[in-house]
């Protein structure tokens, strides 16, 4: 069962090459918290418990902390019994780095006096709560997780809403990009939204087999010329599509015939040629392509130019805000940890 105390922002920090993937040999088994992993705590709140493995400026971190950033990470875990062998020094020094920082984060946090107010945290408390779906499942991780301690719990939720809080004023809310950020950028790297000269098309093609005999190839112009009399008669791309489906060997027939938009270096010089003497909607002699026969239905024909600002600013501002935020969040952690003293046990 997973549940999530109520921190809002996801610190992810750079893991390297580790790959959300699950490899097919023996992974290796960390020891696993008895319940789903929750956000770390500082030892001072907290009974004894699991080894330690961090000292942060006095507070310590402890191995179930660990784990539940490893296995926030790679969740794939759970299931797979442990984490990869060459993938746990990445993924383990990485949760190391995060439940790092998020302590650094939480004691800055306390330093400035921040606080919750009592009713937020009474609301984050019963949201917590309603993520359980019986009362039972709910009273298993409270003495779990939290020792049956109402006072543990809130502790621990207030911390997640103070680091919460402190990302948004010092990462998020200065990562939000003006417009003319948004320009300065696009007019800096035009040619990355440059685009070439394309044919968007439907084909039917007969291929023949491997090998194939006189009187095979011979079938093969039959059949091809059967499906361009066909091809020819078709008033639509939903018709030339459902005829695709029957008479087509190639795969693109799973999907009406329909290729995205090939550049033109990207195709047959014999396509190419019949593609530059049609307009959208023609139907194609056959293309012959070595011993293969090929029907062509143009769609669209797009010269070479460039993608406006205008096009491509609603796409652009999520990508370039989150760059934004991994770099001040990136300043962030290495602004905490120059004062902080930091200790691996």
């Amino acid at each position: 069962m997973n549940y999530k105390l109520p921190l809002c922002c996801l610190i992810l920090l750079a893991l390297g090459t580790v790959q959300a993937q699950v490899a097919s040999h023996a992974p290796t088994v960390f020891t696993q918290p008895s319940s789903p992993p929750t956000a770390s705590a500082s030892m001072s709140h907290a009974p004894e418990g699991p080894r330690p493995v961090v000292r942060v400026n006095g507070s310590v971190l402890t191995e179930a902390d660990l784990l539940r950033e490893v296995y926030a990470i790679f969740p794939y875990a759970r299931q797979h019994g442990g984490v990869p062998k060459e993938m746990e020094s990445d993924i383990r020094n990485g949760a190391m780095k995060m439940i790092v920082f998020e302590e650094l984060v939480y004691q800055e946090a306390l330093r400035r006096n921040m606080t919750v107010p009592v009713a937020k945290l009474n609301a984050a408390e019963i949201d917590f709560r309603k993520q359980f779906s019986t009362p039972d499942e709910f009273k298993t991780v409270f003495q779990t997780d939290f020792h049956g301690s109402r006072q543990l719990l809130r502790e621990k939720i207030r911390r997640s809403m103070l680091i919460d809080a402190l990302l948004k004023a010092e990462v998020e809310d200065k990562s939000v990009l003006s417009a003319e950020e948004l320009r300065a950028y696009y007019d800096r790297n035009s040619v990355q939204f440059e685009f070439p000269e394309s044919y968007t098309f439907q084909t039917i093609s007969i291929l023949p087999p491997a090998k194939a005999t006189a009187d095979q190839l011979r079938e093969g112009r039959k059949r091809a010329e059967d499906a361009l009399g066909l091809a020819k008669a078709t008033k639509s791309s939903e018709e030339f599509g459902m005829l695709a489906e029957k008479k087509s060997d190639d795969d693109f027939r799973v999907v009406m015939g329909q290729h995205k938009p090939v550049p033109v270096s990207e195709l047959a010089p014999q396509v190419l040629k019949a593609l530059q003497t049609m307009k959208a909607g023609d139907v194609s002699d056959l293309i012959q392509i070595e011993q293969a026969y090929t029907i062509v239905r143009l769609g669209a024909h797009t010269l070479a130019g460039k993608k406006k600002f205008e096009e491509i600013k609603a796409q652009l501002a999520p990508q370039l805000q989150k760059n934004k935020q991994n770099q001040i969040r990136g300043e962030l952690d290495k602004k905490l940890r120059q004062t902080a003293k930091i200790e691996v046990l």
